[in-house]
């Protein structure tokens, strides 16, 4: 007897779940060092909130002088404590009930040693995390080094955390394993040893190399010759690389002309981008259309642009052309003809030469021919439009037919 078959078709919806890709919530699900930094964050916020509290006893000489101080006590402590976790973030309390004692012992005994919570609670205790320019399960410091990563111009792959290689993902302008040569669009406008600035639509002066001016307001700032207003708009708006602030300066990036270059113009080319060429130490758009050879089809007329060209179709009136509409056609399609320096329309129905031969047609113009058509009512004949009453009179005058064969 074979076994049943509902128990088997039992397992196919479990099959289906465990095939599902994750949900969304599970792909955005927070890792144990961003977990770890929360909880942390929230600790030092309940430190800041509870700085002027007191036991609340009223006689707070008297309590402190007995209980002890309030700044280092288990009652601050659990004050904190009560305060990191919404009752209903499940993962925040699970963590903190697993680790309530090394917070507590980092409280009572380890704080002085260890001032920053961070470093001794998610780097060294739980080992979740890595400080800033390390990455990876052993801490291992990024590329350029912990203290500059990625040469400030790039971000360190798993930066901070456990996880990721140490490789760079370069900020625009900036390629190479270290983030210190520039693209091709940009050139290096600073560099040194251990700096190396490329300008392009916008890059980055650490603000060690500003000044302050005290007689312009706050936000402005001088250096290397130039002033520049801090956090202005979208190309001025100050951010972090991991190591300091730095204020974001717009410059032009190399000419359209350059594919590389030490300077803005198209003099300063030290090698032309595709569509231009040197001439007299410049580099100057190609003509693509004044080749001896069309790029473009005969349908088709060529348009320059810099660097390049695009091929547009000509007008429909046109056999062939040199630009845009009806006026630049070389010769006009059949049922178009020249007027007025365009090729335009001819109205055959209009012409001496009728172009409906036969009794009683009626002519309609179109683009480019016409047609011919009986009125209504009329019916065609081989050589006229024969009226409703004269149709019936050649019906009634047409010989009889001999019958079918099937008849006889």
């Amino acid at each position: 007897m074979p076994p049943p078959r509902r128990a088997a078709l039992g397992l196919l919806p479990l099959l289906l779940l465990l095939l599902l890709p994750p949900a969304p919530e599970a792909a955005n699900k927070p890792t144990p060092c961003q977990r770890c930094r929360g909880l942390v964050d929230k600790f030092n916020q309940g430190m800041v909130d509870t700085a002027k509290k007191n036991f609340g006893g009223g006689n707070t000489a008297w309590e402190e002088k007995t209980l002890s101080k309030y700044e280092f006590s288990e009652i601050r402590l659990l004050e904190i404590l009560e305060g990191l976790c919404e009752s209903s973030d499940f993962e925040c309390n699970q963590m903190l009930e697993a680790q309530e004692e090394h917070l507590e012992a980092w409280w009572l005994q380890l704080k002085n040693e260890y001032p920053d919570l961070f470093e001794w609670f998610c780097v060294k205790t739980l080992k979740v995390c890595c400080l800033p320019g390390t990455y990876g399960p052993d801490c291992l410091g990024c590329q350029g080094g912990s203290q500059r990563p990625c040469s400030g111009n790039g971000h360190c792959n798993g930066d901070g955390s456990r996880q990721g290689d140490g490789s760079c993902r370069c900020h625009a302008g900036y390629q190479g394993p270290l983030c210190a040569e520039c693209m091709d669009g940009y050139f290096s406008s600073l560099r040194n040893e251990t700096h190396s600035f490329c300008t392009g639509r916008g890059y980055d002066w650490p603000l060690r190399f500003l000044h302050p001016l005290p007689s312009l307001s706050l936000g402005h700032w001088r250096g290397m010759g130039h002033t520049w207003i801090h956090g202005r708009n979208t190309c001025t708006q100050p951010r972090y690389n991991g190591v300091g602030t730095h204020a974001r300066l717009c410059l032009p990036a190399c000419d359209e002309s350059c594919k590389t270059c030490s300077g803005p113009t198209n003099r300063d080319c030290s090698e032309c981008e595709v569509g231009w060429v040197l001439e007299e130490d410049a580099c100057v758009d190609v003509d693509e259309c004044a080749a001896e050879t069309p790029p473009c089809s005969a349908a088709q007329f060529c348009k320059n642009v810099n660097g390049s060209y695009t091929c547009e179709e000509c007008d429909s009136s046109c056999v062939g052309c040199t630009g845009e509409g009806p006026g630049n056609c070389k010769e006009c399609i059949p049922g178009y003809s020249r007027e007025l320096g365009q090729c335009a329309d001819v109205d055959e129905c209009s012409l001496a030469e009728k172009a409906c031969v036969r009794k009683n047609e009626n002519c309609y113009n179109t683009p480019g021919s016409y047609v011919c058509v009986c009125p209504d009512g009329f019916e065609e004949a081989e050589d006229a439009c024969v009226p409703p009453a004269e149709a019936e009179v050649t019906e009634e005058e047409s010989p009889t037919q001999p019958p079918a064969h099937e008849d006889l």
